[in-house]
């Protein structure tokens, strides 16, 4: 495989850049070689500045639910891009977005557009302050929530405690209202809530974490959270930036049944341009600004290039039995992929949920803790290799996830299935 172009460019780009990337992990750290620089993508493929094709699993960390350049949305971004790229002022695209997500979805009256799934995140962490008069949330080790100072803690030691900077620049003091306790462990949410109830705004999760490893929790850990949520006046907070519109059109929540107080939603919803959104029942979301007094801004919030390519997409999205064809091409994929590790005794298997899957170098299929996921990533680094090596493109870390999208079509998936089957082999042999 050719990668002389993306190497010069690479080089080029660490003279401008902190390890030559605008996002960390495009840096190709944890896998070998330097990374490649994409050129364009078409349906589920995508070319480097070399010429590679690659079928696209990465796809672009989860937005591109229809693949690359998909006609509807390529067409919607040309024909707003004809009247401007943004005004600072409303336009009838907002509302037009909008009435596609709030009419399907039973657990948010009203949202805000923002840009990105992060400042979602710290929006809505702020309105749940706001909305409780308290100051404290728990969080979850192994969710990963953006990058905004409160929530890039790790966890302290004990059942519940408060969190740790895991990063240079957060003070100590920024993250110390920040409880930090184990996924999937009733024991220390009771021991949080019995402590900190009085002071404690929300709990925050991912209910489907896919940003370490994909965690599948247990329907009776995410039912308990929300009776305890209710019985104690805690507002129950999706983060739903990966797993909204992804494994259904309302995410985990719709997936599972289980009603949040506050949602956060970013990827799918802009086709690929940068865009998020919070949201929530009415008496709460009342407490956003100009509204009420919590105050959240964005001079390109609602940027209509971007609520039109978030239009087109759900509009494909909402279609009748989408999400249920999205998961029965995935999980024969997964199947097939699986059947041949257990087959050959490889230790490692597919873990899915709808559309989404995570390669564990393991047995188990029901992996629920950061603590369970096995630290070390060299056997990922060799299969990330030879999957590259095979025209096959996943996101360069082994705690990222794969994304099915609906032009995976199933003899794109067999393929890739039979090139996983062959670069297991070349990794295990």
């Amino acid at each position: 495989m050719k990668r002389s172009n993306s190497e010069k460019l690479y080089e080029k780009a660490l003279e401008y850049f902190p390890g030559g990337v605008n996002s960390p992990v495009r840096a190709f750290k944890a896998v070998e070689g330097a990374p490649l620089f994409i050129k364009k993508g078409k349906g589920p493929y995508i070319w480097d500045e070399d010429e590679n094709q690659f079928i696209d699993f990465c796809c672009s960390f989860g937005p591109h639910i229809l693949g690359h350049n998909y006609p509807d949305v390529h067409q919607n971004i040309v024909d707003t891009l004809e009247n401007g790229t943004s005004f600072g002022a409303p336009t009838k695209l907002e509302s037009d977005l909008a009435e596609i997500i709030i009419s399907r979805n039973p657990y948010v009256d009203k949202i805000r557009f923002v840009s990105s799934g992060t400042e979602a995140v710290m929006s809505g962490i702020r309105l749940a302050r706001g909305y409780t008069g308290k100051n404290k949330i728990i969080k979850f080790e192994g969710c990963y929530h953006g990058h905004f100072d409160s929530l890039l803690v790790n966890a302290g030691s004990g059942l519940a405690t408060f969190g740790e900077s895991s990063s240079a620049g957060v003070p100590q003091k920024v993250v110390e209202d920040t409880i930090v306790i184990p996924l999937n462990d009733e024991e220390a949410l009771e021991a949080a809530f019995e402590k900190h109830a009085d002071d404690l705004a929300c709990v925050i999760i991912e209910p489907i974490p896919a940003n370490n490893g994909l965690l599948l929790q247990e329907k009776s850990f995410l039912l308990k959270l929300r009776e305890m949520c209710t019985e104690h006046g805690v507002l129950l907070f999706f983060d739903e930036v990966i797993s909204g519109f992804r494994v259904a059109f309302s995410g985990a929540a719709e997936y599972y049944d289980i009603a949040p107080d506050i949602v956060s939603y970013g990827k799918i919803i802009g086709g690929g341009l940068p865009v998020g959104a919070y949201g929530a029942k009415k008496h709460i979301m009342q407490s956003v600004s100009p509204d009420g007094p919590v105050y959240q801004a964005g001079t390109l919030s609602g940027n209509p290039v971007a609520m039109a390519a978030g239009i087109a997409q759900l509009t494909v999205c909402s279609q009748p039995g989408f999400y249920e064809d999205q998961e029965a091409r995935t999980k024969t994929f997964v199947e097939s992929v699986n059947a041949h590790a257990k087959e050959k005794g490889y230790d490692f298997s597919l873990v899915t949920v709808g559309s989404i899957f995570w390669m564990a170098f393991s047995d188990q299929t029901t992996i629920r803790s950061a603590a369970q996921i096995n630290a070390d990533m060299t056997p990922f680094k060799k299969l990330h290799k030879a999957l590259l090596e095979r025209s096959v493109y996943v996101g360069p870390s082994g705690y990222e996830v794969g994304f099915v999208s609906h032009v995976h079509t199933k003899e794109v998936l067999e393929n890739a299935a039979q090139q996983f089957k062959n670069a297991l082999d070349a990794v295990f042999s």
